[in-house]
């Protein structure tokens, strides 16, 4: 007795879409669209060949389409951490919007390294991606070459670009950084410190904002500046306070670069019997959930995160799919929340 083509196939270890499709009694290209555009075929025979793929263990030849297609269907995303709440929630946007499209994503964490960055882009180039998600927009000399060289759109994150034709979702972290250190000013604190940690290049820009907004107070002193290139930590928020109360007297309200060391230093306040925010004012950035539940409460600034993943992978579809862009440059801004601390 022979064996059809399926049975051979599956004997040889391999389940071919011509063996999804006569599983699925279709055509093979009724199964393919089926598979790689299930917005062209009707409900029904999506059903009939995503139970055939299913039952027959069928894992589609990624080169082999993209070839066909021209597409390879992934999308690169590097962040700078997997751990960091800002960033779960900025992927879990860029997900929302991909999965819809049938896209796979290649998610690399550089760890804020220039150097895992290039290496992680050099591998994932390998996959001949339609485009790639950015996190910032400072990188190495090698990242730009590969990025300039490949010619896949880019799209940048979590910050706004001036570079002519560059797309960039997010909000301006400079000015996000000047707002919270204007409302310190105005709720009459003199002497207000810039706690920094991890040191990457929005926590820099949050920091240019402090400084032009002290300047313009005439409240400007670089001792009240405390930068540190630890990872940021709760921890490390309690440990850096410690540091400010010690090296800078009479401080009367600290920024700090994010809320996680903001939640540190206000237990270390309570440990050392400091009322907040009657003797210091302490306020974060990014409006993590437990900023609200805090004992005072967290003044902070909300940041868009889902959002600008959200947006940032339309708008990396949208130039894939060769779509009019009435923005290149989408500034989701950000929002003052004011709360107990300050």
């Amino acid at each position: 007795m022979s064996k059809s083509p399926t049975t051979k196939s599956r004997a040889l270890g391999k389940v071919t879409l011509s063996d999804v499709a006569a599983h699925a009694g279709v055509a093979p290209m009724t199964a393919s669209r089926a598979i790689n555009q299930p917005e062209l075929v009707s409900a029904l025979l999506r059903e009939r060949v995503d139970k055939a793929v299913q039952e027959l263990g069928y894992v589609p030849n990624r080169a082999a389409r993209a070839l066909a297609s021209a597409q390879s269907k992934v999308i690169v995303v590097l962040v700078p951490s997997l751990s960091n709440a800002v960033f779960t929630a900025v992927l879990a946007g860029i997900q929302d919007a991909l999965d819809p499209c049938n896209y796979q994503i290649l998610i690399g964490n550089t760890r804020y390294s220039d150097a895992e960055e290039e290496k992680l882009l050099a591998t994932y180039m390998q996959s001949n991606p339609d485009g790639i998600l950015l996190s910032g927009l400072t990188h190495s000399p090698r990242v730009q070459q590969m990025l300039a060289t490949s010619r896949v759109p880019v799209v940048s994150m979590m910050d706004l670009s001036s570079e002519p034709g560059a797309m960039s979702v997010g909000f301006s972290q400079e000015e996000a950084g000047y707002t919270m250190t204007r409302y310190l000013i105005d709720k009459g604190r003199k002497r207000i410190g810039y706690m920094a940690a991890q040191l990457d290049e929005r926590t820099l820009k949050r920091g240019d904002g402090y400084r032009r907004a002290m300047e313009e107070a005439g409240l400007f002193d670089p001792a009240l500046e405390l930068m540190c290139p630890d990872p940021s930590t709760i921890a490390l928020g309690a440990e850096l306070l410690g540091r400010m109360l010690s090296n800078m007297p009479g401080l009367d309200a600290i920024f700090c670069c994010n809320d996680d060391l903001a939640h540190g230093a206000i237990f270390q306040c309570q440990r050392r019997g400091i009322k907040v925010p009657e003797q210091l004012a302490i306020c974060g950035f990014n409006d993590l959930p437990a900023s609200a539940w805090m004992k005072p409460s967290v003044t902070t600034i909300g940041t868009p995160r889902y959002q600008t993943g959200f947006e940032a992978a339309n708008l990396l579809l949208a130039s894939i799919r060769g779509n009019e862009i009435p923005a290149r440059r989408i500034d989701l801004g950000f929002t003052l929340v004011t709360r107990e601390s300050a």
